[in-house]
């Protein structure tokens, strides 16, 4: 399952045919993205008519954590520039966008694949284009787990909806604000109940701790949470699987085959 969600995140939404999970990412990335760049360039530029500002935009969101100011200020445009941008970008399909009360509104991409184009090949495309890849090779060793973190959170909001059918759950996503740490989950059920959470796609098991962070968040949201989920890549610690009960659901890859 981390394979799949791994090699989701980079060629999510696209009809690549049969892909080896097999074999490492990279490898896959190299023969299947980077030695047809020249071609898929140019299906990219169709989509953005080739234009600078829309590619600085795109790339921005890739890199950014996608709120509105974060995204004009990493492509170093004024805020009216960058607003009709992403109004553009949003009506030609390439990204969708959410709000959060309070907060700025966040930009994502409709499809895995291009935020994965934005954030690995646009931004490096001369050495690309010469066939050097050594620029892509280390920063996709540096930011893979990085990377893969919010396909992951957004495949969890989608896993939630599956495992727990039951408390018919109305509407899932994050919550953000400008003032405190925002939440990887927030959920209502149909009976007015309040789910929050956090995704975690580290290497480490997770402690007793994130349960604790999760409580201070929810107070300081100034949301009365009636159940709190964790979905962790690497598991629990025995402590924190010890708490498991009705208020307390834990989730790992496993799990994810539900979504097949």
């Amino acid at each position: 399952m981390e394979d799949a969600i791994e090699k989701f995140a980079i060629f999510g939404g696209v009809e690549w045919g049969e892909i080896d999970t097999s074999k490492p990412s990279y490898e896959l990335i190299e023969k299947l993205i980077l030695d047809d760049y020249s071609y898929i360039r140019n299906d990219i530029n169709e989509l953005t008519d080739g234009m600078p500002l829309y590619h600085s935009i795109l790339t921005a969101v890739a890199l950014s954590d996608g709120r509105a100011h974060a995204i004009y200020k990493r492509a170093r445009v004024d805020e009216a520039t960058g607003k009709r941008a992403l109004e553009e970008l949003r009506e030609r399909g390439l990204l969708q966008s959410k709000k959060s009360k309070g907060a700025d509104e966040k930009f994502y991409f409709t499809l895995p694949f291009l935020r994965f184009w934005f954030a690995f090949v646009s931004p490096l495309f001369k050495g690309i284009r010469d066939g050097e890849y050594s620029e892509v090779k280390e920063r996709w060793k540096n930011y893979e787990n990085e990377f893969t973190q919010l396909p992951f959170k957004q495949l969890s909001h989608q896993l939630l909806r599956v495992k727990l059918k039951d408390y018919r759950i109305m509407d899932i996503g994050e919550l953000w604000s400008n003032d405190t740490d925002g939440l990887d989950i927030y959920a209502q059920t149909k009976e007015k109940k309040n789910i929050i959470g956090s995704c975690k796609y580290t290497n480490t098991k997770i402690k007793k701790s994130e349960l604790s962070k999760l409580q201070e968040l929810a107070a300081k949201n100034k949301i009365a949470a009636d159940i709190f989920v964790i979905v962790a890549k690497k598991g629990f610690s025995k402590e924190l699987k010890a708490l498991k009960n009705e208020q307390l659901k834990l989730f790992t890859l496993k799990n994810f085959k539900d979504l097949l």
